[in-house]
C-alpha cells in the first residue's frame, strides 16, 4: 500500500493537471495498491470571506488580464495535454477557497473525496461556478453523493474551521508555499505538477522501502522467536 497525501488548492490550475497526471501514472502502477487524500491548501488566504472579482484580482496578482493571459498560456497547453480545456477567460470572481476545503474534508469520510475534488475543479475552471457560494457547494455535494441538507448545515453550524486551519498549517510548517506537493507514505515529497514519470520514480521507491521495512520486521520476530 503506498499513501499518498495531495496537498492542493481548488482554485490552482496546476493542481488540477497535477490530478491529472497523477492519475496517469497510478494507471502506470497496476499492481500497486494506492490510497489517496486531498489535503488544504490556500493560495490566496488572504483573500476576503466573498472572494472578489476576477478582473480585479487579475489586475493585483499580474498587473492585469494581459499579462495574466500571459502566463495562462502555458498553463491552457499544459491542461490540452491532459485533455484539459480551461476557460480562464470567463471565471466571474476569484473566491475564497476556505469553504471548498471543508469540503473536500467531508467527502474523505462520505467516501467521494476524488469526486468531490474533480467536480470542484471543473466546476471552477470549466463551468463558471464560484467556490465561495456554500449553494454551489452544496450542489457539488449532493451530485457526489453526498447528503446535501447535512453540508448546508455543516456550514451553518461552521464546522471544522479549526481542524482545517490546523491542517493547512501543518503543511506550512513542513515548508510547503506552493500546491501541489505529493507526499508519499509520509517520506517523500513532490513539489509540482510533475511528469508521470517522476511520480512512478518515487512509487517504486516507496515500495522499495516498504519491502525493507517488512523484510526487517519479519527479521526481528523470527530473532525473537529463536530466543
Amino acid at each position: 500500500m503506498i499513501h499518498v497525501d495531495i496537498i492542493s488548492d481548488t482554485v490552482c490550475p496546476w493542481c488540477y493537471i497535477g490530478k491529472r497526471r497523477y492519475e496517469q501514472a497510478v494507471a502506470m502502477r497496476p499492481n500497486y495498491e494506492f490510497q489517496t487524500g486531498w489535503r488544504p491548501f490556500q493560495l490566496n488566504p488572504d483573500m476576503p470571506p466573498t472572494g472578489m472579482s476576477r478582473k480585479e484580482y487579475l489586475a493585483s496578482k499580474f498587473g492585469g488580464v494581459d499579462r495574466a493571459d500571459r502566463v495562462y498560456e502555458a498553463v491552457s497547453t499544459a491542461g490540452e495535454d491532459v485533455g484539459l480545456l480551461f476557460n480562464f477567460n470567463s471565471i466571474p470572481r476569484q473566491p475564497n477557497t476556505f469553504d471548498s476545503h471543508r469540503l473536500v474534508r467531508w467527502s474523505e469520510s462520505a467516501g467521494v473525496q476524488d469526486d468531490v475534488v474533480e467536480m470542484l475543479f471543473r466546476r471552477y475552471f470549466i463551468d463558471d461556478a464560484d467556490l465561495g457560494d456554500r449553494e454551489a457547494l452544496v450542489e457539488i455535494a449532493a451530485n457526489c453523493g453526498m447528503d446535501g441538507d447535512l453540508v448546508r448545515e455543516l456550514y451553518q453550524r461552521d464546522a471544522d474551521r479549526d481542524l482545517v486551519m490546523a491542517e493547512e498549517g501543518v503543511a506550512r510548517r513542513m515548508g510547503i508555499n506552493g500546491v501541489p506537493c505529493f507526499v508519499i507514505d509520509h517520506k517523500f515529497a513532490i513539489s509540482g505538477a510533475q511528469d508521470p514519470s517522476v511520480l512512478t520514480h518515487v512509487f517504486d521507491l516507496a515500495m522499495q522501502d516498504n519491502s525493507r521495512g517488512h523484510s526487517a520486521s519479519k527479521s526481528a520476530q523470527e530473532d525473537a522467536g529463536a530466543d
